[in-house]
């Protein structure tokens, strides 16, 4: 290996480097701001955090050795190691893309069947109850809760609001405030707004499905590639050592940490193309402490 890789002096002007780059993100996150969470949410957030570290990241230290004892080279090892450890974040995402998708679906179902139980001349207190059964395993555990809280005697809008909550959906908003807005008025034309909401549920459950078998192949190839560039860079850097020699050397190691960040910003530019931005959420309301409701059906204490 060229000694040209053990220069002090190098070392440190790409140390003195990557430091002002980690020093400028800081103050742009400082100058921006984030917004704050509840504390629900941050005891969740931390608990998340701290498994996903212990796993991924565990991982991720274990590729980045195994690459650098494979190559020698650092910026090889370090970029490894980020790969795998952002792989969802990256090329992952599917799951949850189900799942938002089962949530909308179930909602059209459960608005449909609302809206037909109501044709019956059935009060919306009986009607919620009536449906929660037969909902969707997507959203029946957050039905449960609101057929738990209207049993405790707390306000229709009060529960309703609580259940928007707990659903966290945009298009759920749309379903709840008409609730909200005629368990208040008490007005005529419910059943036309219901019928017309799943209708709308129901196209935003086609335009996903389609989205999503379009961007599968998207990501399938995007995942191709990323692992047979690593693996061709991987097997010259191991059984064809004098074709990579320049990319041991210091500057080797600097034209190699730009080619990664061309990468990166490609992975990253095709993770912003493949994200549906999901309209904000209206019914947002002030985070105070919900009232202990006790399980009618048998379990804990919400």
């Amino acid at each position: 290996m060229d000694t040209a890789v053990f220069n002090p002096a190098t070392f440190a002007a790409l140390g003195v480097g990557a430091a002002v780059g980690a020093a400028l993100a800081l103050l742009i996150a400082a100058l921006r701001g984030f917004p704050a969470k509840p504390e629900e949410e941050r005891k969740r957030s931390a608990g998340d955090v701290i498994k996903f570290l212990s796993t991924r990241g565990a991982v991720a230290i274990v590729v980045g050795a195994v690459v650098l004892a494979a190559t020698r080279w650092p910026t090889a090892a370090i970029a490894s190691g980020v790969l795998v450890f952002f792989w969802n974040q990256l090329f992952g995402g599917l799951a949850a893309e189900r799942a938002a998708l089962a949530r909308v679906e179930a909602l059209a179902g459960w608005t449909e069947s609302l809206r037909d139980t109501i044709a019956g001349a059935v009060g919306l207190e009986q009607a919620i109850p009536a449906t929660a059964r037969a909902a969707s395993p997507a959203i029946r555990d957050n039905l449960h809760t609101l057929v738990d809280r209207l049993r405790a005697r707390m306000p229709m809008p009060q529960a309703l609001e609580y259940f928007a909550d707990d659903m966290d959906d945009a298009s759920a908003d749309l379903v709840i405030a008409a609730l909200i807005l005629n368990a208040r008025l008490r007005g005529p034309g419910l059943r036309e707004v219901l019928g017309a909401l799943a209708q709308s549920s129901r196209e935003e459950v086609d335009m996903r499905q389609r989205v999503m078998a379009q961007r599968s192949s998207t990501r399938r190839s995007v995942q191709i590639v990323v692992g047979v560039s690593v693996a061709v860079v991987l097997g010259l850097a191991i059984f064809n050592k004098s074709f990579v020699q320049p990319y041991s050397t210091a500057t080797g190691q600097m034209v190699l940490l730009a080619v990664i960040a061309l990468f990166a910003a490609g992975f990253y530019w095709l993770r912003r193309l493949s994200s549906i931005e999901t309209p904000a959420r209206f019914l947002q309301r002030a985070r105070t402490p919900q009232p202990q409701v006790p399980d009618q059906r048998g379990g804990d204490p919400r």
